[in-house]
């Protein structure tokens, strides 16, 4: 199975951020997960609660501020650095 090429967690919502190949070029792609506990096992939800949709806006803005970042480095573009 295809692993995420980088992960945003803060505390229990998770963003897993994903390459695709595409004909026309690469494109990112984010799952967002809240994790919760089953006896002793961690699982995975992609339901929120009310208070997780703060949390998610967060995860999701870092997510974008990665890929744009990303994006613009292999662009060589002017926020390279």
């Amino acid at each position: 199975m295809a692993k995420p090429i980088h992960e945003i967690r803060l505390g229990l919502i998770k963003a897993k951020i994903w390459l695709k190949k595409t004909r026309s070029g690469p494109r990112h792609t984010i799952g967002v997960v809240r994790l919760f506990r089953n006896g002793d096992r961690w699982q995975e939800s992609t339901r929120f609660g009310r208070d997780d949709v703060p949390v998610v806006r967060l995860v999701l803005d870092r997510a974008h501020t990665w890929i744009f970042q990303r994006t613009q480095r292999e662009a060589g573009g002017p926020h390279s650095r």
